[in-house]
């Protein structure tokens, strides 16, 4: 890899690429740490010494690299836009416009991203305004500050908060911005790369805060021996894919013969990627996000103590859940991204067939005894890479360290090996070296 990162500085135009990608990364880590006006900066570091990980907003906090529990202009990071995405893929089941763009090629592709984008506008505004108001009842720094927590904002009027919000909006459009700016004129998918800078901002935060911990070295190198292999499981799964042949027949178009080839339809193990762990932390932090602003007279509800009692990252009930939902969020994204239809009547448009198989009906039905064969395999390592670093955290006594690392690690790698990928394919558009030299 080190070597494919010296090939493409020696080369003018990828290092130019590379140097604009890297410059698009810096500003946005430089965003993050600009307060929104009307914050108290002093008090917002008061509450960040004295928090200890339990914030409810710490996904959004974890994309946004920290800066969500600055309340800087960067606050919402790319949360808004990854949930517009989503939605915007949901509603292709439900919305015949929508599935109808979708198959219309380039033309489509560019309407659906204008929704996308108006989408995540309009998500933005309702999620400035949720942290806001979780700001200034404190519970956005979860139990830091006791009974009586400093005012974060020292200035709480309709002006000054109607100016927060249109400035973490307007944030959130910047970021969206950046990120195609970044797939345009860069290198790689720019939505995932600032994920990624995001995740990884926090890391040595998060290492210092464990070496610096009770029993801090022994827990430093079980933790890290942990992360390498998981990271070693998640490439070699990522990786891995179930090749499917596929025949094309030979046509005569006029004088000239056309097919006749053979390839394979390549289907990963993880067809779903990291969206279903997204969706099961989002799930599981609605309830204890919800129960703070119940009434203080309904705090002594069973229901609401149950939620608090329970749905913690590192309680066996959370992670039983947590493990069930990813499961079901794995089999129920493929059947929404992967139609198995759609692929047999492109094969049957152009000639091709699985030997063995009839094209048409049992071409479409075989893909999709493949497809849930191997979304099993596929869900449950899905569910094990994110469950183990929290079961890691809870034998160690780890208690706010990388509270969704299972997450962390899939992005990382995947990005990671994204973006190599894209980078060799460009060295060799440009260094092809065939048979004669």
């Amino acid at each position: 890899m080190l070597g494919t990162f010296a090939k493409a500085f020696r080369t003018p135009d990828l290092r130019r690429k590379l140097l604009f990608t890297m410059g698009i990364m810096v500003l946005f880590r430089v965003g993050s740490f600009i307060p929104t006006p009307g914050v108290d900066y002093a008090a917002i570091r008061e509450m960040q010494t004295q928090s200890q990980g339990d914030s409810l907003l710490s996904l959004i906090n974890l994309f946004s690299g920290g800066a969500l529990l600055q309340l800087s202009v960067f606050a919402l990071g790319i949360m808004p836009y990854i949930t517009a995405s989503i939605i915007t893929q949901l509603l292709r089941v439900v919305i015949p416009r929508f599935e109808a763009l979708h198959k219309e090629g380039q033309s489509g592709q560019t309407k659906l991203t204008q929704y996308t984008r108006y989408l995540t506008i309009a998500l933005a505004v309702l999620q400035s305004t949720m942290v806001i108001t979780t700001a200034r009842t404190g519970a956005l720094f979860g139990s830091a500050g006791g009974a009586d927590p400093p005012q974060v904002i020292y200035n709480d009027g309709p002006m000054t908060i109607a100016l927060m919000i249109l400035t973490m909006t307007a944030g959130t459009g910047v970021i969206m911005w950046l990120g195609e700016l970044i797939t345009e004129k860069g290198v790689g998918n720019g939505m995932s790369l600032l994920i990624f800078t995001s995740i990884v901002a926090g890391f040595p935060g998060s290492m210092a805060g464990i070496l610096g911990g009770s029993n801090g070295s022994r827990n430093f190198i079980v933790t890290m021996m942990v992360f390498f292999l998981v990271i070693g499981a998640i490439i070699f799964v990522e990786q891995s894919q179930r090749r499917i042949p596929v025949q094309y027949a030979k046509r005569m178009v006029g004088r000239r013969t056309y097919g006749g080839s053979s390839t394979y339809l390549p289907i990963k193990i993880n067809t779903a990627g990291v969206i279903p762990v997204i969706f099961a932390s989002s799930i599981l932090s609605l309830p204890t996000m919800l129960t703070q602003f119940v009434r203080a007279d309904q705090q002594n509800n069973r229901f609401v103590k149950w939620i608090a009692l329970n749905l913690r990252p590192q309680d066996g009930v959370y992670m039983l859940l947590f493990g069930l939902l990813i499961i079901f969020f794995a089999f129920f994204y493929t059947a929404i991204t992967f139609n198995p239809e759609e692929v047999a009547d492109n094969m049957k448009k152009y000639g091709g067939f699985i030997p063995g198989i009839r094209a048409g009906k049992p071409t479409a039905e075989y893909l999709h005894y493949v497809i849930n064969r191997i979304n099993t395999p596929g869900a449950m390592y899905l569910a094990i890479v994110a469950l183990i670093p929290q079961v890691l955290f809870g034998v160690l006594g780890i208690s706010s360290n990388l509270p969704f690392g299972g997450t962390t690690l899939l992005i990382i790698v995947g990005v990671g090996l994204d973006t190599v990928k894209q980078i060799e394919s460009q060295l060799q558009q440009r260094h092809y070296e065939g048979f004669l030299r």
